[in-house]
């Protein structure tokens, strides 16, 4: 079975927003909702790049593990999806998800919020695949269609890749050979690790 991921490639990336648009788009999110942005580093400066940001749909997902009301589920793909039938909009997950991908539509006295919404891969929601219920609540389901993710589709640059996660990280993999001595330069991991660590200095790499 694949599992399904997401990779932005940040030397690909021309922060074009088209992958943003194309979400808005493709499932009529809300006014005052995203569920994909684009997040710059070291802006204006030597260094700068640019990375989608979305639900990650993490292995171990802190979103699912801090709800009250298990409005959570992961689907056979590894795609982290919700109900928003069950959702009670307390915040939880807003505040346990490293990415900010889940989103709230209202704002308001008393800590009002509304029903959650979060990328969903294109995967609907727990209603009947490819019903006006679904698309309400979720958006479109492309993967039912079989169809990859309509941003990841839509990246002019191919810098978003989706699709399983063994496929792309061999895709990715092989650009970062492919550009010449950055073969151990990957961009962030210095800015995650600190210094200027490579792979190899990394426990556990192979140099």
């Amino acid at each position: 079975m694949a599992r399904m991921k997401f990779i932005c490639d940040a030397e690909r990336c021309i922060e074009c927003n088209g992958c943003v648009t194309a979400c808005k788009s493709e499932h009529e999110v809300p006014w005052g909702v995203n569920r994909r942005r684009l997040v710059t580093v070291n802006d204006g400066v030597p260094g700068e790049r640019s990375i989608s940001v979305a639900c990650m749909h993490c292995s171990d997902a802190p979103c699912m593990a801090v709800c009250p009301v298990d409005c959570f589920y992961k689907t056979d793909e590894g795609i982290v999806l919700h109900d928003k039938d069950l959702c009670i909009g307390c915040g939880y997950c807003f505040y346990a998800c490293p990415f900010g991908a889940p989103q709230f539509p209202q704002a308001g006295a008393f800590g009002l919020r509304g029903k959650m919404d979060k990328c969903t891969y294109c995967a609907g929601g727990p209603e009947d695949n490819g019903t006006a219920e679904e698309y309400r609540k979720y958006g479109r389901n492309r993967l039912a269609e079989g169809k990859l993710p309509a941003c990841a589709e839509m990246c002019s640059t191919k810098a978003l890749l989706a699709g399983d996660a063994e496929v792309i990280t061999r895709i990715y993999k092989s650009r970062v050979v492919g550009r010449g001595g950055k073969g151990e330069e990957i961009w962030g991991w210095a800015m995650a690790y600190g210094g200027s660590a490579k792979l190899s200095d990394q426990p556990g790499a192979k140099a």
